[in-house]
């Protein structure tokens, strides 16, 4: 039996994971010679992560949740390491599969390593060059320490190779989240606050703000909020907000009539949303993908990306975190002009069969 141990520790890795683990039960199912065991390092506490969260995306409960949440990034990392070398020695893998770019991904491969377990990374090889990023660090040890990526673009192939990465350890197999969004597309959510806010489709916009670099220095926050407001027109403004940052408008006082912040949504809710919205002003990497694969303009509130191919393929574009950048952008939206996107190579639905026909010829 070959054994794989997956790694999750915050809720977009498990939206990610979630079809592979489908995909291993199927060739389990199948053939009986593959299993594996989800370890949750309980990175990142979430109130939404109930019950109800693995049920609604079909997502198995965890075998074991470390609970390693809070502390600074060395004490997260730290604690990780600790409570997950226990956890390997107890229950051994052939391989370690971490996902994304969280302080997990690289606390869990260098266990593994120290333990002579082969790590296999999934995103593999996307970069921001943006060192200021806890992420782009996470990447960059991974990288360093994996034997096998299994990667969603050209681009992070070409990254990969440039740093000696071998063409036999990288597998292209598209994008896992992508396969989640078009499993749950049909059961995609209409929210509460669709009927509360009398919203219509194609006739607001859709915020997420969560980044330190956009709302920790408050007056930049503060400009950028106002800039929005000053050129959407009069569409309704729905911001889902961090419990950090809503403490932070708070204490701002920002208030529009047309700015409805509301509670963090759940994952078939907020895409219901998105699915419909007229565009999405958006500070975070994986909404950027979502939107491109539903068509949806993206306006992306930094001043680099991992994820170029949104850009170049899809229906994103970068503005920047200087506010008096957004203007010309959404001139471009309302005038009609945005970009309808293409295509995105294997981003179909079928990365998860991809990566488990790769792990069957690892073994």
């Amino acid at each position: 039996m070959y054994k794989i141990t997956i790694i999750a520790g915050a809720r977009p890795n498990f939206m990610k994971i979630a079809p592979i683990i489908h995909a291993i039960q199927k060739a389990k199912q199948d053939h009986g010679d593959m299993d594996y065991r989800l370890v949750h390092t309980g990175q990142h506490y979430d109130k939404n992560m109930s019950g109800s969260f693995f049920e609604q995306l079909e997502i198995p409960e965890p075998h074991v949740n470390l609970e390693c949440s809070g502390g600074t990034q060395a004490e997260q990392t730290a604690a990780i390491m600790v409570s997950f070398e226990k956890e390997l020695m107890a229950n051994p893998a052939d391989l370690v599969l971490v996902v994304g770019d969280v302080t997990s991904t690289m606390a869990c491969a260098l266990v593994a390593q120290k333990l002579h377990t082969k790590v296999a990374h999934v995103e593999g090889g996307i970069r921001s060059d943006d060192w200021s990023m806890p992420e782009e660090i996470n990447r960059l040890v991974t990288d360093s320490i994996t034997n096998y990526f299994f990667t969603t673009s050209e681009t992070a192939n070409t990254n990969l190779k440039q740093s000696g990465v071998k063409d036999n350890q990288i597998f292209f197999v598209g994008n896992t989240m992508i396969d989640t969004l078009l499993k749950q597309r049909p059961n995609f959510t209409q929210p509460k606050v669709w009927n509360t806010l009398g919203l219509e489709e194609g006739n607001y916009i859709v915020m997420t703000l969560h980044r330190p670099a956009n709302v920790d220095e408050e007056s930049q926050l503060k400009d950028m909020i106002d800039e929005i407001i000053a050129n959407t027109q009069d569409l309704p403004l729905v911001f889902p907000v961090h419990p950090r940052t809503a403490k932070i408008l708070e204490r701002l006082n920002i208030s529009h009539s047309r700015l409805h912040t509301v509670e963090p949504l759940s994952y078939l809710e907020f895409n219901f949303l998105v699915e419909r919205a007229k565009a999405v002003i958006t500070d975070s990497g994986g909404i950027t993908e979502e939107a491109s694969i539903m068509r949806v303009p993206c306006l992306t509130l930094r001043d680099n990306t991992e994820r170029p191919e949104t850009i170049t393929l899809g229906t994103n574009e970068l503005v920047g975190t200087h506010p008096e950048k957004l203007k010309p952008y959404l001139d471009t939206l309302f005038e009609g002009n945005w970009k309808k996107g293409n295509e995105i190579p294997l981003w179909d639905g079928k990365t998860a069969h991809r990566i488990v026909e790769c792990l069957k010829k690892l073994k």
